[in-house]
């Protein structure tokens, strides 16, 4: 997994414990000339590590690895690694901040140990070593077979719309001649009893007439 957010942080914390250490030197009166050349390379490699951090939060949102709301949290982390790599700038040239308040602050603030890393995210293979502009161009093309995709589907699904309104249509159909069929039973049923109670009345007539001879 990719962990250049987490070595990043650690890197910044040890900066901050060596400018620390630096600074402890020159009180007891000590040599710091080479603690000083080693920090001023690790705040080199930092500058280097968070610059790598901005490519790689341009490339995974440009590509739609991560979602804008995961871009967002990414970036105000970012801004959280740019804004300590500033005290730790000013520290070491004794501007601002104390290096005690910057050390507390990372120890703080930094990734900590066992915790997810919000920054596991290795580059696919697609985009490796492309520029911003050849990112965007594939992106763009991404895009465009997304929205033909999209076109497809949505002819599909126009005409699955079309099947269902026929196929309703004749249920209608097929409705009305079952409502047809029912009102002809009933009425031929009525006439039926009709009938009955006819033939039934012309029985007990006849009946009255043989027993009146």
């Amino acid at each position: 997994m990719f962990s250049t957010y987490d070595s990043t942080c650690q890197l910044a914390q040890e900066i901050a414990e060596k400018i620390q250490q630096r600074n402890q030197y020159e009180r007891n009166g000590e040599n710091t000339t080479k603690l000083t050349v080693t920090i001023r390379a690790l705040l080199q490699k930092l500058k280097e590590k968070i610059a790598l951090l901005k490519d790689l939060l341009l490339r995974a949102v440009a590509t739609h690895q991560i979602t804008q709301l995961e871009g967002d949290r990414r970036q105000n982390l970012l801004d959280d690694l740019v804004t300590r790599e500033r005290l730790l700038l000013a520290s070491f040239k004794n501007e601002g901040a104390e290096p005690d308040l910057i050390r507390s602050s990372l120890m703080t603030g930094g990734a900590k140990r066992g915790a997810p890393n919000p920054w596991l995210l290795e580059e696919p293979e697609e985009t490796r070593g492309l520029g911003f502009d050849e990112i965007r161009q594939q992106q763009q093309k991404i895009i465009q077979e997304q929205d033909a995709g999209l076109d497809a589907l949505s002819s599909i699904i126009s005409r699955q719309k079309q099947m269902g309104q026929e196929i309703g249509n004749e249920l209608d159909e097929q409705n009305e001649i079952i409502d047809d069929l029912a009102n002809l039973v009933e009425n031929t049923d009525e006439k039926l009893r009709t009938e009955t109670r006819r033939v039934n009345l012309v029985d007990r007539k006849s009946t009255s007439c043989a027993l009146s001879i």
